[in-house]
């Protein structure tokens, strides 16, 4: 045994490939998530979104008013996917989030024009999100010079030295001051309660099959869903305590505004803790290991930081990735803190968020407690 041998490290060393290739669960993530992960974020990260919803209130229908809308989907930093009616309606939009910019045309554009009279178009921002709205506000700075250079002729031409024939008005909403902090600090009381919950449970419950004291409970006289219902009864009181202390900080530290939408918030914050809870009952049913838990938390920590708009735009995403980020919980729970906070939204605007995430409730607890049964079995 003396000296240093190559051939017993070459043993070692094949007991450890054998052995790993025994744990196909770390063996396949170790060998397929990075390539599932450079594929997908490579493809997906986007930081100047383009082709963004943008809605439309023209109160007039004339030639210079269709060649502005023209220049500024020639852009393409503006998609145009509404026309409305209404300032209610435009404001609607805004405010549930459907689009992310509103232009209004008023009555008199092509009269101010022609004038020379101070015309002005304004375009309202959902600033909620700073990085998504930055590229397209910028784009906008050619258009007073750019959009009617065509239509204006004859006596209504303009020269070099002519100031632009209207002015384009910014109206930054929710956050028009551009502060980071509002946008990411409501958007860190997703990821914090999905980080600590999901994992918290996952390891919490296989620490227990690695220890025997599992098969103890196994042994009393126990339905699966009581056993469920009585692990993860705990852990809710610390999601709450969670989110009270985030959000309190949040005000204190970060000046976060609460414009209000309580009760869909509350609900909210209590299906979200519910669903992260039951996926991580669901990963300790499959991970055999606290190593293979905390892998595959950390495999669904990765989309939910990175696919949610958390710390990038969603609508900067290829719509197949938009369709991957609306299945995971933490985008809808973004949508809904942001949604509170930041625009006082109401229960109703909040209700398509608050189905999808009680949908990935009932759904993911299905599979847990089904998952469980056949481990009883």
């Amino acid at each position: 045994m003396n000296g240093f041998s190559l051939d017993r490290v070459l043993a070692v060393l094949v007991k450890e490939f054998i052995q790993l290739t025994r744990d196909r669960l770390t063996y396949a993530m170790l060998l397929g998530v990075p390539v599932i992960q450079l594929l997908l974020f490579g493809y997906a990260i986007n930081t100047d979104p383009r082709q963004l919803p943008t809605a439309v209130l023209a109160q007039e229908n004339s030639v210079f008013a269709r060649s502005t809308l023209s220049a500024i989907a020639n852009s393409g930093y503006f998609a145009i996917v509404r026309q409305v009616r209404t300032p209610a309606e435009l404001d609607a939009l805004v405010r549930k989030g459907e689009v992310q910019f509103a232009i209004t045309i008023p009555g008199d554009f092509t009269r101010r024009v022609i004038r020379g009279d101070k015309a002005q178009l304004l375009v309202e921002a959902d600033a909620s999100d700073p990085a998504a709205t930055g590229g397209a506000l910028a784009a906008l700075a050619a258009l007073p010079t750019e959009a009617l250079r065509h239509d204006l002729t004859g006596a209504a031409a303009r020269t070099e030295r002519a100031p632009p024939p209207f002015d384009v008005v910014v109206h930054r909403r929710y956050n028009p001051e551009n502060i980071t902090a509002y946008n990411i600090v409501p958007g860190l009381l997703g990821v914090i309660l999905s980080m600590t919950l999901v994992m918290m449970t996952a390891l919490g419950v296989t620490r227990e099959h690695e220890r025997g004291t599992m098969e103890s409970l196994l042994a009393t006289p126990v339905q699966p869903l009581e056993v469920m219902v009585g692990k993860l009864a705990p852990y809710v009181v610390v999601g709450l305590i969670q989110a009270t202390v985030v959000l309190t900080l949040a005000r204190l530290l970060f000046g976060v505004p609460m414009e209000g939408g309580w009760p869909g918030l509350a609900l909210g914050i209590f299906l979200f803790i519910i669903g992260s809870l039951s996926l991580g009952f669901l990963i300790s049913t499959i991970a055999r290991t606290q190593l293979q838990a905390m892998q595959l938390s950390f495999f669904y920590m990765l989309p939910s930081i990175l696919l949610s708009g958390f710390m990038f735009p969603f609508r900067g995403m290829p719509e197949w990735t938009q369709a991957l980020g609306t299945i995971i919980p933490v985008t809808h729970f973004l949508r809904i803190v942001r949604g509170a906070l930041l625009k006082g939204q109401s229960f109703a605007d909040m209700t398509p968020s608050l189905l999808a995430l009680a949908i990935f409730v009932c759904v993911v607890a299905a599979l847990a407690l089904a998952r469980y049964r056949t481990t009883l079995d």
